[in-house]
C-alpha cells in the first residue's frame, strides 16, 4: 500500500469511492454526485490530493485545502474516503498520517478535523495531542 499524490488517471476511481461516501449520506454533507468533469475540477482545486494506491487499485484518498482565507489561512481541512471493500484495514489512518505531512510541506500549521454524522453524539476527547472542541477536532501540524 503507498499513499501518493493523485495523478489524473486516478481521477474515476476517485469520484466511484467520494460518490459511495455521499450516496451513503453518513460521513460527507455533500447531497451531489461528482462526474467526470465536475469531479476533475473539484480534485484539481484542492491544495493537494493523495491516494491510497494498492498495488495499481486505488482503494482511498484524501483531499486537502485551507480552511478560510486571510488569517484562518494557516489552518487546513481534509477530507478522507475509504473504499468500501477495504474499510477496517488502517487505510484511513494511511491517509491521516501522509496527510498531516503534506500538510506542513504547504505551510498550514493546523489540521483541522469536523466531525460531521448523521446523527451525532460525541463524548469529549482529548489525548495524544488532539483537542476536540465543539465538535470540530485540531491537531497542530508537526510531524
Amino acid at each position: 500500500m503507498k499513499i501518493r499524490k493523485y495523478r489524473e488517471k486516478d481521477i474515476p476511481a476517485m469520484i466511484s469511492i467520494w460518490n459511495k461516501v455521499v450516496e451513503d449520506g453518513e460521513a460527507f454533507p455533500q447531497e451531489d454526485f461528482l462526474n467526470d468533469i465536475t469531479g476533475a475540477d473539484f480534485f484539481a482545486a484542492q491544495t493537494y490530493c493523495g491516494v491510497a494506491d494498492n498495488n495499481g487499485k486505488i482503494v482511498g484518498l484524501y483531499i486537502l485545502h485551507p480552511n478560510n482565507i486571510g488569517r484562518c489561512g494557516h489552518i487546513a481541512n481534509a477530507s478522507y474516503a475509504v473504499d468500501t471493500d477495504y474499510r477496517g484495514e488502517h487505510i484511513g489512518e494511511k491517509l491521516v498520517d501522509d496527510c498531516l505531512v503534506q500538510a506542513k510541506q504547504y505551510d498550514f500549521g493546523i489540521l483541522q478535523f469536523m466531525l460531521w454524522w448523521k446523527t451525532i453524539f460525541m463524548p469529549a476527547i482529548c489525548m495524544n495531542g488532539w483537542v476536540l472542541y465543539r465538535l470540530e477536532l485540531y491537531r497542530k501540524v508537526s510531524v
